[in-house]
């Protein structure tokens, strides 16, 4: 195995390994959330209280996100990455201690480092491909961000049932003390074989960079702030708990659930460039997300009616809730797309790190808001907001620009 591996090019070899790094950090974030979510739940807390432990983890995503380029462009995508590595392995020990110390401002500290580390690996992993893929092979770009958001996201799903059952079988103390010890084997061997030097900014890198000068990134940036914002203000709070208090499912019937969503959801960003028109010889352009992010709006709306009015919520909601992962996996993955396409390839990082400071912004106030919302009103409120948030998404949309269709490289 170990020599299939070393007869493959330099540029797979390093593709594998920033892709193998992000796997194992995202199954780490999948199950911590989850983790969270149900075992404060259990604990007696409220939404809102539950919400309020993601806080500074969203808001430090933020930050990490504007700083985070900077520092990839300036130290190099390898040491980024190995960072949010070994700031994950702190988060998840700082949570083993006696549940004595497990206070809300202990818990939003970890979950603070916890969001500096999953943005920095994931800024680390999305601008490593941009370095990997020559500029004039766009289709091959496309295919290659597909295959890593849809891999992470499929892998995320795992998290959320891996949490469940690690909850249900060794308690919340031992998961995150195994979860510790696999992302430290992880790190270990990022440290030996990942290439160093990788997307460091051949020209110097002013702290004022870290503001995008591009129009087309701006616009993306705030069209992805209000997508991010309208799937998180019912999914990441106020979904979990609804389906244990309102359906009566107990933890691990509620992780399975979510992960096999989120596993459905990953292989559509998977194969998003093909629903998208890559088997017919294009690349997708900023038309392509306005359509699909119209499409999605409508979706929601259709969803938010049904729960409101109280038709069959069991079908409502799991029907209603794959057909609007379907549909959002293929915004993100045209999303994500879009935003490595546009970067500049000196210091790609930059570009990556601001649209995904914007990306973070939006689960920050879905985060807060699907706490807040669901405890004053609702499931039927967070969807209508989500409505609301996705149809400022479809508008903004309008002035993505549209490039020609072009060839698709394999």
């Amino acid at each position: 195995m170990i020599a299939a591996f070393s007869h493959l090019s330099k540029d797979v070899r390093q593709y594998m390994l920033v892709t193998f790094n992000y796997w194992n950090f995202t199954v780490t974030d999948g199950a911590l959330r989850m983790l969270v979510v149900l075992h404060f739940h259990q604990l007696g807390y409220s939404p809102l209280q539950i919400a309020s432990l993601f806080l500074f983890y969203e808001f430090f995503g933020v930050v990490t996100n504007l700083l985070g380029g900077w520092l990839g462009a300036k130290l190099g995508l390898n040491r980024t990455m190995n960072i949010g590595l070994a700031m994950q392995v702190v988060a998840l020990l700082m949570l083993a201690v006696p549940s004595v110390y497990l206070t809300v401002p202990w818990v939003m500290l970890a979950q603070a480092l916890s969001g500096i580390a999953k943005d920095l690996n994931k800024m680390s992993a999305k601008s490593a491909i941009k370095t990997l893929v020559p500029g004039d092979q766009q289709g091959a770009l496309y295919k290659w961000i597909a295959i890593l958001t849809g891999s992470k996201n499929a892998l995320k799903g795992a998290g959320f049932f891996v949490g469940g059952l690690l909850l249900a079988t060794i308690g919340f103390k031992g998961a995150v003390i195994a979860m510790a010890m696999v992302l430290f084997v992880v790190l270990a061997m990022s440290l030996i074989w990942l290439e160093k030097g990788m997307g460091k900014a051949k020209n110097k890198v002013k702290f004022s960079h870290i503001f995008s000068k591009s129009g087309s990134i701006n616009i993306l940036s705030a069209a992805r702030m209000f997508l991010f914002g309208a799937r998180d203000v019912w999914f990441v709070v106020a979904l979990p708990i609804y389906l244990g208090q309102v359906f009566g499912w107990d933890h691990a019937y509620v992780g399975g659930f979510l992960a096999v969503w989120v596993i459905a959801y990953g292989f559509v960003q998977g194969i998003a460039p093909r629903i998208t028109g890559k088997a017919k010889g294009i690349v997708p352009d900023g038309k392509a997300a306005l359509g699909w992010a119209g499409l999605l709006s409508v979706i929601t709306a259709a969803v938010a009616l049904g729960v409101q009015s109280g038709w069959q919520p069991e079908i409502t909601i799991v029907v209603g809730l794959l057909v609007f992962g379907a549909v959002f996996a293929v915004n993100s993955s045209l999303h994500s797309y879009l935003i490595v396409s546009y970067a500049k390839d000196d210091g790609v990082s930059l570009d990556v790190g601001f649209y995904y400071m914007a990306n973070a912004m939006g689960r920050l106030i879905g985060t807060i808001l699907s706490g807040w919302l669901y405890q004053v009103s609702g499931l039927a409120a967070c969807l209508w907001v989500s409505f609301v948030f996705l149809a400022v998404t479809t508008v903004i949309s309008l002035w993505l620009p549209a490039h020609p269709k072009t060839q698709v490289a394999s």
